[in-house]
C-alpha cells in the first residue's frame, strides 16, 4: 500500500512539468495582448519559456541617486555624532559610578569622616546621622545610576 501511495505521490508531482504545454502570446489588430495554447491563424505569435529558473545569485543593486548618496553620507554623520555623544555619557557615568562607590565605601569603613563644607576653611567631623544619610544617598545614586 505504501509503495503504491508512493508510486501515485511521484507520478502526480512529476506531471504537473509533463502537463506544463506550450503557451503563445499575440497581440491583436485593437493592440490588446492576448495569451493562448494555440497560435491564432493568420497572425504572428511569440512563444514563452514558462519554465524559467531563479536566479541563483541576486541581481547587482542599481547605483543610489546622488540625493540617496548624500542622504546616507548626512545620516552616516548624525550616527557617528550620536554614538560619541552615547560614548561620552557613558564614560561619565563610568567615572560618576567609580567615585560614588569609593565614597561609600570610606563612609562604611570609617566611622570619623571630616569634610570641608563650601565656604570655610575648616574640617568637621560628620555626625553619625549625616553619615548614615550619605551612606543612603550613596546607595541610591548606585542602584539609579550603576546597574
Amino acid at each position: 500500500m505504501r509503495r503504491l501511495i508512493l508510486t501515485g505521490s511521484l507520478l502526480l508531482a512529476l506531471s504537473t512539468t509533463a502537463m506544463a504545454g506550450q503557451v503563445y502570446k499575440w497581440v491583436d489588430a485593437q493592440g490588446n495582448t492576448h495569451f493562448g495554447s494555440q497560435p491564432p491563424e493568420g497572425q504572428q505569435a511569440t512563444s514563452i519559456n514558462t519554465n524559467v529558473a531563479t536566479p541563483k545569485t541576486p541581481a547587482p543593486a542599481a547605483a543610489k541617486p546622488a540625493a540617496a548618496v548624500a542622504d546616507t553620507d548626512e545620516q552616516k554623520a548624525i550616527d557617528s555624532k550620536v554614538k560619541e555623544d552615547v560614548a561620552k555619557q557613558e564614560a561619565e557615568r563610568k567615572q560618576y559610578c567609580e567615585t560614588v562607590r569609593t565614597n561609600l565605601a570610606q563612609l562604611q569603613n570609617n566611622p570619623r569622616v571630616r569634610v570641608q563644607e563650601e565656604g570655610k576653611d575648616e574640617m568637621r567631623r560628620l555626625t553619625e546621622e549625616e553619615r548614615q544619610e550619605r551612606i543612603s544617598e550613596a546607595e541610591k545614586g548606585i542602584a539609579e545610576n550603576c546597574q
